[in-house]
C-alpha cells in the first residue's frame, strides 16, 4: 500500500495557514461577505484562504490538479487536492465557532477519485482530525501528541444518535417523511452541521449523521476519516465514497438501516 506520509504532513502545513488565516478575520467587525449565485454566502476570508492553499501546493506539489469550492478545478492528473477553506461559512460570518477548513488528496482508481489522505480544522474549536488511508484517524494538536479514533458499537437504531445539518432538502427529495421517521426512531438527534457530525461519528460520539445536498469539498475529508476510523460513507443511494451529490456516515453496524430510512418516497 502506498505511504501517504509525506503528503499527510502537507496537508497538516496547509492547514497550519489556513488557521492562522481564517482565524485571524473571525469576528472582524469589517470582514466583506457577498451572496454566490446560489444564494449561499462567502466572504473573503474563504477566497483568501483558498488563495493561500492553492499557492503553497503550487510550490510543494506543481504537478497534482487542484478543485477548490470558491475557484473550481486546475490541472490534470491522478492526483487532486480538494479544498473546502471554510466549511460553515454561514456560521463564519455570524461568529459561531463551528467551522472548519477541509483538505483532502484524492487519487484515481478503478472506481474512480477516492480520497486517501483527509484534515478537517476547526481552530476556533481548537480541534483538528486527519487521516491516510491504511494509517488509521486520529485527533489532537499534531502529528505527534494524537489520539486514535473509532467509531461507535451502537447496533440498534433505537440506541443511536443521529446528526443533521437541517430539515432543508430533505422535503425536496421526498425523503422529508422517512426523515422524520427516523428522528423519531433514534434515541436522540441533534443538529450540529457541516463537518462536525462526521468528525463526531468517527469519535464514536455520534452514530448515524446524513445530508442531502452536498459537493465534493464537503465530503472528500470527511469521508476518509470516517473510514479510517472504521465506520462507512457513502450517498444516500449507497455507492461508497464521496462521489454522489449527498452524503450519509455511520459506524458501520446502522448504515442500511440509516439509508433505509432516507429512501423511504412517499
Amino acid at each position: 500500500m502506498p505511504d501517504y506520509h509525506d503528503d499527510l504532513r502537507l496537508a497538516h502545513v496547509l492547514a497550519d495557514a489556513a488557521d492562522a488565516a481564517t482565524m485571524d478575520r473571525f469576528k472582524a467587525l469589517d470582514l466583506k461577505v457577498e451572496t454566490k449565485p446560489d444564494m449561499t454566502p462567502v466572504s473573503e476570508a474563504d477566497k483568501a484562504t483558498e488563495e493561500l492553499i492553492r499557492g503553497h501546493l503550487h510550490r510543494a506539489r506543481p504537478r497534482d490538479a487542484i478543485l477548490g469550492e470558491e475557484y473550481g478545478i486546475e490541472g490534470t492528473g491522478p492526483r487532486r487536492w480538494v479544498i473546502d477553506p471554510i466549511d460553515g461559512t454561514k456560521n463564519y460570518v455570524r461568529g459561531v465557532p463551528v467551522w472548519a477548513t477541509l483538505i483532502s488528496l484524492m487519487e484515481a482508481g478503478e472506481n474512480g477519485f477516492q480520497p486517501v489522505v483527509g484534515v478537517v480544522s476547526a481552530p476556533a474549536l481548537s480541534r483538528r482530525w486527519w487521516a491516510a488511508k491504511g494509517a488509521g484517524a486520529l485527533s489532537g494538536r499534531s502529528l505527534t501528541s494524537a489520539t486514535r479514533l473509532h467509531v461507535s458499537k451502537v447496533d440498534t437504531i433505537a440506541d443511536s444518535s443521529f446528526a443533521f445539518s437541517s430539515l432543508t432538502g430533505w422535503e425536496e427529495q421526498g425523503r422529508l417523511d422517512g426523515f422524520m421517521d427516523l428522528t423519531r426512531a433514534c434515541w436522540r438527534t441533534r443538529g450540529y452541521g457541516d463537518f462536525w457530525p462526521y468528525m463526531m461519528v468517527a469519535e464514536g460520539s455520534v452514530d448515524i449523521c446524513a445530508e442531502p445536498e452536498l459537493s465534493l469539498w464537503d465530503m472528500a475529508a470527511n469521508a476518509i476519516i470516517v473510514q479510517e476510523a472504521g465506520g462507512r460513507f457513502t450517498d444516500l443511494d449507497g455507492a461508497d465514497g464521496p462521489g454522489g451529490s449527498n452524503g450519509a456516515a455511520s459506524n458501520g453496524l446502522l448504515h442500511d438501516e440509516l439509508l433505509g430510512y432516507l429512501n423511504q418516497r412517499y
